[in-house]
């Protein structure tokens, strides 16, 4: 018989191995969503369109992935998280597909919406599954995961184009075997969700922010903004500009600013995991500012390493502002819903990742990448430091 206390404790107890193959199954799906990133070069070169074109299909994967995350959000609440995730996982294979037969710019948009509709229908459930998985650990890996994810994926993709036969098909190929896998795995998890009816009626397109969410989270948003706005660029016209900084054509090395931005994140993440979330926010915003002052003179001296430099800064930025919001805002939400303040959560970062990107590549295709660089970069730097002075003169809250 359970004591009172376990009855009427907040949470379960946590479940290692859910957290943990819920955890490896985000950094999947997110490598998967970087891994086109490096071969859009490629793309490019092969069948001849342009930069606008490049950033529209980047912008037509997070565009497809906001929509169902508007309307799938909390659909986990409702039907469970292993249903949502198991079709999450259906569909992220297919899409690979897609890539595996992809021979035009048409297949390739098809590909990368078909990626955004399964990528957009795992994100709040794997983040809501975390968090039941583990209340304390479980906010933590929604951080890392992601981000490291996003790292781990342009890194492989870099590497396989390189050096591995059919450039432009096997990173696919491993990532569909990956996720194979682990769909196998989702057998032995148990639900962490009670099941309850509404599935339907929470179809409508919408972005549910609780009340006592609202506030909190309307003050991080700056922190946010500055973050995945730089996401974005590094995972559209990213490579482009390291490749023309450094004078060689490589998709590896093309692929070191899509790898260190996120990657360097994931590390702040866990180095700053025990830190108050305002601190996290300060030091995220003031090296988002530093690491774009960097990226900048790189570009001005034409100095790969300086612009490398700059984004591993700017990187440990990324991941504790991102970490900063993320705790702020995660557990202040209600059990049932948590993945409705997800998708939420989500919207905003992915559309200051796609719009502002989608405006660089056509400033790109008609002012050129270096102006837009300078332009892009600036914005990033001045969002940011208004969010640090926003956040250093609030008065610290328990």
């Amino acid at each position: 018989m359970s004591s009172p206390a376990a009855s009427t404790a907040p949470y379960p107890a946590p479940r290692p191995e859910s957290l943990v193959y819920y955890s490896l199954l985000m950094v999947t799906f997110l490598a998967a969503s970087s891994a086109p990133t490096p071969l859009y070069r490629l793309y490019q070169a092969s069948w001849d369109f342009s930069t606008t074109w490049l950033t529209l299909v980047f912008a037509s994967y997070i565009f497809a992935l906001l929509a169902t995350l508007l309307m799938t959000g909390p659909l986990s609440d409702h039907l469970g998280r292993r249903p949502v995730v198991a079709g999450a996982i259906v569909g992220e294979i297919l899409a690979l597909g897609l890539f595996l037969v992809a021979d035009d710019l048409a297949w390739l948009m098809a590909a990368r919406i078909a990626q955004g509709i399964a990528t957009g229908v795992a994100t709040s459930a794997l983040a809501a599954a975390l968090l039941d998985s583990d209340h304390t650990r479980g906010p933590l890996m929604a951080s890392i995961a992601p981000l490291s994810g996003m790292g781990v994926g342009a890194l492989l993709a870099g590497v396989l184009v390189t050096y591995w036969p059919a450039p432009m098909r096997s990173v696919y190929l491993v990532l569909a075997v990956m996720l194979v896998l682990l769909g196998f795995w989702l057998k032995r998890i148990p639900e962490g969700a009670t099941p309850r009816p509404g599935a339907l009626a929470s179809l409508r397109p919408r972005a549910s922010i609780p009340p006592p969410v609202r506030k909190p989270l309307l003050r991080v948003v700056p922190a946010v903004v500055a973050s995945w706005a730089l996401g974005g660029f590094s995972l559209s016209l990213g490579p482009t500009l390291v490749e023309t900084i450094s004078h060689r054509e490589s998709p590896l090395i093309g692929s070191l600013i899509t790898f260190l931005l996120p990657f360097v994140g994931g590390i702040s993440v866990m180095v700053l995991r025990s830190r108050p979330s305002r601190l996290a926010v300060l030091l995220g915003t003031a090296c988002i500012v530093a690491g774009m002052l960097g990226l900048l003179l790189g570009v001005y001296l034409t100095r790969i390493d300086i612009l490398l430099g700059g984004t591993a800064v700017a990187g440990i930025g990324f991941g504790a502002a991102f970490m900063g919001a993320l705790r702020i805002v995660m557990p202040l939400a209600p059990p049932t819903e948590r993945s409705a303040l997800m998708a939420a959560f989500y919207v905003i970062c992915y559309l200051s990742a796609s719009l502002l990107a989608l405006i660089g590549g056509v400033a790109a295709q008609h002012l050129g990448l270096m102006p837009t660089t300078y332009v892009y970069g600036s914005g990033v730097a001045l969002l940011a430091l208004i969010a640090f002075v926003a956040t250093l003169v609030q008065r610290p809250t328990a």
